[in-house]
């Protein structure tokens, strides 16, 4: 704990591992920019976290890429965001745009996090789809067929080591989005429908609006017109309406009713 403490510790460190939170993988250059180091200050410091394996280095031609080197690290440095504003003294900075961006709906590596990971987490919890519990989650038998007609494969993962499906303390909302294989699952299936959109150098998510109307008809997660961030590119409605018709009309009663 102390070893990781003293790499975690510096702020270029510290900036370098946020930057990566994104699951991609980046150059040396652009780590250093980040962390508002040098070229030379940044090798050290990449050479630091590579060696604790919290880092994993990638060789593309002559050129070097790093990444977080597993969903491990990238938990804990998950964990330490929601300890720092959970646990730390308030700082009074003024909210800025980015901020609020990055509230609304983000990556956490390779899964769905702010407000939007945590209402697809609220929404799956309260129509029985996802068990919360204090060692992890559990997909129930309804939450399986939910995801299926939501476009996720039945057998997604099953031969994979990761984590299934487990709670991940978000660092803005104070409660747990959904992480895991599950988690990766839902951002891809949202990414393909066109209901999110990744944005260049910020792990901020822009939501569409053909995302506001499939979140909405699909979790029951509403998203006002003043909480969509500008969009770089709008999606085809009717790509996305296509895409969405799989979803099996017949669970929008009763128990798998979405949540309003």
């Amino acid at each position: 704990m102390a070893e990781l403490g003293a790499l975690l510790g510096d702020p270029a460190r510290a900036n370098m591992l946020a930057a990566l939170m994104d699951g991609r993988a980046l150059p040396a250059g652009e780590l250093a920019y980040v962390a508002r180091v040098t070229p030379q200050t940044a090798s050290g410091h990449l050479a630091k976290l590579t060696d604790a394996n919290l880092l994993a280095l990638e060789k593309r031609g002559r050129h070097r890429y790093f990444r977080l080197a597993s969903p491990l690290v990238a938990s804990m440095v998950e964990s330490i965001m929601a300890v720092a504003a959970i646990q730390l003294p308030a700082r009074r900075a003024p909210v800025s745009y980015m901020d609020d961006r990055m509230r609304t709906a983000r990556t956490c590596y390779d899964h769905t996090a702010g407000r939007l990971g945590v209402g697809i987490a609220d929404a799956m919890a309260a129509c029985g789809y996802v068990v919360f519990g204090e060692d992890g989650a559990a997909i129930t038998e309804t939450g399986t067929g939910f995801l299926a007609d939501f476009g996720i494969a039945r057998d997604v993962g099953r031969r994979s080591r990761r984590s299934f499906c487990r709670p991940c303390l978000d660092w803005s909302e104070r409660r747990p989005h959904i992480a895991g294989i599950v988690g990766a699952a839902i951002l891809d299936r949202c990414l393909e429908l066109g209901w999110v959109e990744k944005s260049k150098d910020t792990r901020a998510l822009a939501i569409t609006p053909a995302g506001a109307r499939g979140l909405d008809k699909t979790f029951g997660i509403q998203f006002s017109s003043t909480t969509l961030p500008t969009l770089r590119r709008i999606a085809s409605v009717a790509n996305a309406a296509g895409a969405s018709s799989n979803l099996n009309t017949s669970r929008t009663s009763g128990r798998n009713a979405p949540v309003r």
